[in-house]
C-alpha cells in the first residue's frame, strides 16, 4: 500500500513538475553544437553515451526528444519524479541505485540503447564529489562498445541552488543556452581499466573543454555587458 502511495505521489508530482518544466523550456533557445561524428550516429541509430556534470541536468534534459535519451533514476522519492518527467519528454530510465538494483538497472539502461537510444551519464553521480568523473561511464562503454561524447553547456539567465552539492541550475524563461559536444573518445575496450585515472582526467578535461566552448561561443553570439 505504501509502495503504491508512493508511486501515485510521485506520478502526480512528477507531473506537476514536467508541466512546469515544459512551459519554460517552450520559451528558450537552445543552440546546439555538434561534431560529424555525433550527427552521424544519432542518423544512423547507433547507441552512444551522452556524458555531462550533474548541474546541467536541468538544462539537458529538454534535449531528450532530439537524442532518444535514456538513462538510470534511482529508486527513491527524487527518482519517480524524475521517471515521471522524463518519460513524459518522450525518454526511457531504468530504475536503479549504487546501492540497490544497480545491476538491473544497467541491464535495462542497455537494452533501451539497443532499441534505440541513447544513454545520458552525469559523470560525477550518484552523490559526488562535483566534476569527479567515475568509472561508470566507461563500464558502460565497454559494455556496450560504444563512443563517449562531452557536454558543455553555457545559460545566459538561470536560478541557482548554490547549496545543493552538484551546483544545479534551472533556466529561466527566454533564456539562450548553448550546447556543444565534444568527442567522440572510445569505445573502451576489454584492455582498457574503467577505473583508470587516465580515463577519467581525460574526460573530465574534454567536458571542461566543452564548457569553455559553450561560453565562448555564447560570449561571441550575445555581446555580454
Amino acid at each position: 500500500m505504501n509502495i503504491s502511495f508512493n508511486k501515485i505521489r510521485g506520478c502526480f508530482l512528477g507531473f506537476l513538475i514536467w508541466i512546469i518544466y515544459r512551459s519554460l523550456s517552450l520559451t528558450w533557445k537552445i543552440y546546439i553544437q555538434e561534431p560529424d561524428e555525433l550527427k552521424k550516429n544519432v542518423f544512423e541509430k547507433t547507441p552512444v553515451i551522452l556524458a555531462h556534470f550533474h548541474g546541467d541536468e536541468l538544462a539537458l534534459v529538454a534535449l531528450t526528444p532530439i537524442y532518444k535519451i535514456a538513462t538510470m533514476t534511482s529508486t527513491s522519492k527524487d527518482g519517480e519524479l524524475m521517471n515521471t518527467v522524463l518519460h513524459l519528454l518522450g525518454g526511457k530510465t531504468s530504475r536503479g541505485s549504487s546501492t540497490r538494483g544497480g545491476v538491473s538497472a544497467l541491464k535495462g539502461l542497455i537494452e533501451h540503447c539497443r532499441n534505440g537510444s541513447n544513454s545520458s551519464i552525469a559523470v560525477d553521480g550518484p552523490k559526488g564529489p562535483i566534476y569527479e568523473v567515475k568509472p561508470g561511464v566507461f563500464e558502460l562503454s565497454r559494455l556496450m562498445k560504444s563512443q563517449i561524447f562531452a557536454a558543455g553547456v553555457f545559460c545566459d539567465r538561470a536560478w541557482k541552488f548554490p547549496r545543493s552539492w552538484n551546483k544545479t541550475y534551472l533556466p529561466k524563461p527566454f533564456a539562450k543556452i548553448q550546447v556543444v559536444w565534444l568527442g567522440p573518445s572510445g569505445p573502451v575496450t576489454k584492455q582498457d581499466d574503467p577505473r583508470s585515472p587516465e580515463l577519467a582526467k581525460t574526460l573530465q578535461n574534454q567536458l571542461f573543454a566543452a564548457q569553455q566552448q559553450a561560453a565562448n561561443l555564447f560570449g561571441a553570439r550575445t555581446p555580454q555587458g
